[in-house]
C-alpha cells in the first residue's frame, strides 16, 4: 500500500447503531473495553484513501456525525438527560457540521439523500425537545442550512 492516510473498509451497518463511537472507531485489532484480551483480533485489511470513493468518504463521515451526536443527544440511553455523555452544546455543534455537509454534499448522493435528511431531521428534533428552553425555529442547530424544522 502506498504511504498516506488509510482507511479500515467498512464494518457493517450493525457497527454504528449497536456499538458506541469510540468502538466504531478505534483500532479494530485491539481488543474493546468488554471484549477478553484472550478472544481473537478481527484481522481487517487497510484500504487505501486514494482508492475509497468520494461518496463512501463523505457518507462514512456523515455517519460519524450522526453517531456522535445521538450520543451527545444521549440517545443510547433509557433516559437521554441521565447519559454520562449528554452534552448539548457539543450535539449542537455536530448537527450542525452533519447539515452542512449533507446540505453540500446533497448532490452527490443521490437516493442515499433520503436516509440522511431524514437522520438529521430526527436528530434535529430529539436536540429541540432536549432543550430546556428550545430554539425558535430557524434557529437550532444546522437550521441555517436545513431550514426551520417542525415535528
Amino acid at each position: 500500500m502506498g504511504a498516506g492516510l488509510h482507511l479500515l473498509p467498512r464494518l457493517g451497518a450493525g457497527a454504528v447503531a449497536h456499538e458506541s463511537v469510540a468502538v466504531v472507531t478505534e483500532n479494530p485489532n485491539s481488543p474493546t473495553p468488554d471484549t477478553p484480551d484472550d478472544l481473537p483480533e478481527r484481522d481487517l485489511p487497510e484500504r487505501d484513501l486514494a482508492e475509497i470513493p468520494s461518496i463512501e468518504v463523505m457518507s462514512r463521515a456523515m455517519v460519524m456525525l450522526m453517531s456522535a451526536a445521538a450520543e451527545k443527544l444521549g440517545l443510547s440511553a433509557e433516559v437521554p438527560s441521565d447519559s454520562p455523555y449528554f452534552d448539548l452544546d457539543e450535539a449542537r455543534r455536530l448537527i450542525t457540521a452533519l447539515a452542512g455537509l449533507l446540505t453540500a454534499s446533497v448532490e452527490y448522493l443521490g437516493p442515499h439523500a433520503g436516509p440522511f435528511r431524514d437522520g438529521l431531521k430526527s436528530l434535529q428534533l430529539a436536540f429541540r425537545e432536549a432543550s430546556s428552553y428550545p430554539d425558535q425555529p430557524g434557529q437550532g442547530p444546522g437550521e441555517k442550512y436545513t431550514g426551520p424544522v417542525y415535528g
